[in-house]
């Protein structure tokens, strides 16, 4: 076999089953040792199911592991691809009402912001657990892949605390390297790009079609685009006031500043309600609530359809197989990766994980130094990352003081909630997820005690949100399934 590749979280519905589609549509992977495991066995069943159906389908002889025992998955695993939901959807409700009461209106809050943060204090216990067992029952010098987010923070603390080597990867560089070919008229592949950051806030600092810079003429061009003038506001918006556009969507960058979602009855000048990702509130849950309960029902269906095809022409744009292939082949490939700063940027500390571009070949990951960020890209950079080194280390120490200063410092919730409001939101916040915070047994005791003797502050429970949408029965599903399965295959994505 060529080697071994395991799957942490591999119940996710869609993500699984195309990133091993890509994987084992190269060749030299074709006799590839693959396990998959969950601590969901209902949807790692049928994931599985799905799984080797294709590879039977493709006429590959490899026959999944799958079990629920991680450790027996890992058992000599070269590479292990990370795609965890930590506390599932039932911590993710809370992520998304709690700060809402408190008036942080958030569109995803997987990254920054309340739900980000308390999302990390949930995925970086987990992220140890799997380090030391990948350190102790995995192959010399496993590569860990990580997808989960928050990226930067479980990737922090894999590489800081783990013991572990870890990239962190996203698609986010690629998608806004298709709208700048797009509003530039021209093919992805006439357009060179430098991009450089953080997760979630990297930025196109350079920008060539055909060797010519046209990074100053974006923001002219993004106003003139029929559909972008429209569904990425705050992004055109930051483009004028900071000089380079930036990776994320409408709504994932609204809610990572403090001046998009702080004030209810503007917010919907902001965003655009044409698709969640623009902005809606509580988007991302509920696509992933929609996408769960269709998929538990339309299961028998998946089942019927087409097998994938392992195909070049049917690879994805997501970085790991390609990162694999350049690994094991010596395959040239470059890509932008999230790995520790160590002067890559310059003017962002040598401690935290930046996404940048680098390359891959049979001598391992390189990342080329990229020198100093424009100064107030930097700086929007800088405060995230105080938010994030301040999030793992009270996740490493199960440490709430730090956790409540995290909170402060984060740009949308500081912007809207008082000292106060915030320290009160986040013992609610350590209560609700008890069962997911195992670092924070005494803190959650003081917690409940506080919010039973204190005099509480007052709060909205009935706070929607500026722009908040039901979440479709599946009955209403049944009117578009196509769509209903698209938004099923792509909602799990960690």
């Amino acid at each position: 076999m060529s080697c071994k590749v395991a799957f942490i979280g591999a119940g996710s519905i869609g993500f699984t089953r195309s990133l091993l589609r890509d994987i084992l549509s190269v060749p030299h992977f074709n006799d590839m040792d693959i396990s998959f495991t969950d601590i969901d066995s209902g949807h790692l069943e049928k994931v599985t199911k799905l799984c080797q159906r294709d590879i039977d389908n493709n006429g590959l002889t490899i026959s999944i592991q799958s079990t629920t025992n991680r450790r027996e998955a890992l058992k000599d695993a070269a590479y292990v691809i990370v795609m965890v939901r930590a506390g599932g959807l039932e911590a993710f409700q809370t992520d998304i009402d709690i700060p809402l009461k408190y008036g942080v209106d958030q569109c995803v809050g997987d990254t920054l912001s309340a739900g980000g943060i308390m999302y990390g204090q949930r995925g970086i216990p987990a992220m140890l657990d799997f380090c030391r067992d990948i350190r102790e029952v995995a192959a010399p010098d496993c590569l860990m892949l990580n997808y989960a987010n928050p990226m930067a923070m479980l990737t922090w603390a894999a590489n800081h605390y783990g013991g572990v080597r870890a990239i962190g990867l996203c698609h986010g560089v690629q998608h806004g390297h298709q709208q700048i070919a797009d509003v530039l008229h021209a093919a992805k592949e006439e357009i060179d790009i430098i991009c450089a950051g953080i997760n979630h806030q990297t930025w196109y600092i350079q920008v060539k079609h055909n060797g010519k810079d046209r990074t100053g003429d974006l923001l002219e061009a993004f106003e003139a685009h029929p559909e972008y003038k429209d569904t990425e506001k705050v992004r055109i918006d930051m483009l004028r006031r900071f000089g380079y556009f930036s990776t994320e969507s409408n709504g994932h960058l609204s809610e990572y500043v403090p001046w998009y979602r702080k004030r209810p009855a503007e917010i919907k000048e902001w965003i655009d309600d044409s698709s969640w990702i623009h902005g809606e509130t509580g988007g991302y849950l509920r696509v992933c609530i929609e996408g769960r309960n269709w998929f538990e029902t339309d299961y028998p269906n998946w089942l019927n359809e087409p097998a994938f095809r392992y195909e070049e022409q049917e690879r994805s744009e997501e970085h790991a197989s390609y990162i694999l292939e350049a690994l094991e082949t010596g395959q040239v490939y470059r890509g932008h990766f999230n790995v520790v700063n160590n002067g890559v940027i310059a003017n962002l500390p040598d401690d935290a994980v930046i996404e940048a571009p680098g390359w891959v070949d049979r001598h391992g990951v390189n990342m080329p130094l990229v020198g100093n960020l424009p100064l107030g890209c930097a700086a929007v950079c800088n405060q995230s990352i105080s938010v994030q080194r301040l999030a793992v280390e009270a996740a490493v120490h199960g440490d709430d003081m730090l956790l409540k200063q995290a909170m402060m410092m984060d740009p949308l919730t500081g912007a809207v909630c008082s000292p106060p409001e915030i320290w009160q939101m986040t013992e609610e916040m350590l209560a609700a997820q008890e069962a997911w915070l195992p670092q924070y047994g005494e803190a959650v005791k003081n917690a409940r005690k506080s919010l039973q003797s204190s005099e509480m502050l007052p709060t909205n429970e009935c706070n929607r949100g500026a722009a908040r949408a039901n979440v479709k029965t599946v009955e209403e599903m049944k009117h578009q399934p196509e769509a209903a399965t698209k938004n099923a295959s792509e909602a799990d994505k960690s």
